[in-house]
């Protein structure tokens, strides 16, 4: 119970001092500059996931094309083993 007292003592002081240092044209400046580099952040690892993404949505297709493509040769080969098979 402690523990989460300090916890919540901690984040009521944090928006305070961020309150506080907001007010300040310098603290404003700082805002700026962090909010631009959080959202050059989540840009970047948003961008890194699509890539990924599509990377593996290629992956996928070319199995996808390849068990196709077996699976059609594996066909053909049973009817070519089947007829061999009857004309015995």
């Amino acid at each position: 119970m402690r523990s989460l007292v300090w916890f919540a003592f901690g984040i009521v002081g944090g928006f305070v001092a961020a309150h506080l240092v907001n007010k300040d044209p310098r603290g404003q400046e700082l805002f700026a500059q962090l909010d631009s580099r959080i959202s050059e952040f989540t840009d970047r690892m948003s961008d890194a996931y699509h890539e990924q993404e599509t990377r593996l949505s290629e992956i996928v297709d070319d199995v996808k094309g390849v068990a196709a493509s077996a699976s059609t040769s594996l066909g053909t080969a049973a009817d070519t083993a089947r007829s061999a098979s009857s004309s015995d």
